[in-house]
């Protein structure tokens, strides 16, 4: 078999998405079928490290405002970086993503900040993932958040999350059993990893941002890279008709009420503002001592001031 010559840490701003080597004859598992279901079920396969998959974030979280319950997200691990035993794309080492990381944080509008790959380079991302699911195994929901918290703690502020200390302490800081999730590191949470490889080969999932709407039927459609908002809504609105958006609380306080932290281009997202207008909203409350801003040198992150 012939293989596309693509590095998963090289993120293609054309799709949207940082791309697995293909191997021909894997697409025909992609081949999009029609949904017709109520209840929708989004499996996400994504990846800690995925540049894309950060940029995605603000779709994603709205998603989640404008149809609540109505969606039934199930995030899966895809394995981007097993090591760097290989070396495709022009990627061979480490330092080779620092500057590609700067460009991308440029192109999706969220903070990310390349150096980590000079300073304190990840030797892969299979540690985090795993630790995703000790975190899943205790609590879903604490699950996202804290996916949420090592994706903060590699774009933003530079910290190895291959590191079994880093992932120990997002645990502790988004309430997990940290004895409990260190256990589970070790143990279960490995054969659940395994089981969200599988599955990705199954589903012949090529890169991420990966997401499929499943109905009841097991029918499945794939929304496929960095897509805008518009494109999930007019899917939906397609293919489930008897779903509904939800209005939500626009409003700065509601929306840092309900995430911890967002980003300019998130607040834009979420608020329907204008970008330029957002970010100006942000600095005035940050002036005002409502939020305090961390810096970057590709951007800002923003919380509530408690």
């Amino acid at each position: 078999m012939k293989t596309t010559e693509k590095n998963a840490l090289l993120c293609d701003p054309d799709s949207g998405a940082c791309e697995m080597p293909l191997h021909e004859g894997a697409i025909d598992s992609l081949i999009d079928q029609s949904l017709s279901s109520e209840k929708v079920k989004l499996i996400y396969f994504t990846d800690p490290i995925c540049s894309s998959c950060w940029g995605i974030e603000p779709q994603l979280r709205k998603l989640k405002l404008s149809y609540g319950d109505q969606l039934d997200i199930e995030y899966r691990m895809g394995g981007l970086l097993p090591d760097w035993s290989y070396n495709s794309g022009g990627i061979s080492k480490p330092s080779d993503v620092a500057h590609h990381w700067d460009e991308v944080s440029v192109y999706y509008d969220m903070p990310i900040d390349g150096d980590l790959w000079l300073e304190d380079p990840l030797h892969s991302s299979y540690p985090p993932s795993i630790a995703f699911k000790a975190a899943e195994i205790q609590d879903k929901k604490k699950a996202q958040l804290y996916m949420r918290t090592i994706r903060e703690m590699v774009f933003l502020h530079k910290i190895n999350i291959a590191k079994e200390e880093n992932l120990v302490e997002a645990a502790k800081q988004v309430g997990l059993n940290t004895e409990q999730f260190k256990s589970d590191l070790h143990n279960a949470a490995k054969e659940a990893f395994k089981q969200d490889l599988a599955l990705a080969r199954t589903y012949g999932v090529r890169g991420f941002p990966s997401i499929y709407l499943i109905d009841a039927t097991g029918n499945k459609n794939l929304i496929y890279g960095t897509q805008a908002f518009e494109k999930y809504e007019s899917l939906l609105e397609e293919k489930f008709p008897a779903l509904h958006i939800h209005a939500y609380q626009k409003d700065w306080e509601n929306l840092f009420n309900t995430f911890e932290s967002l980003t300019a281009r998130e607040y834009a997202e979420l608020s329907d503002q204008d970008r330029k207008r957002a970010e100006e909203e942000l600095i005035t409350l940050t002036k005002q001592g409502k939020l305090v801003e961390h810096r970057t040198k590709n951007g800002s992150i923003w919380r509530k001031n408690n």
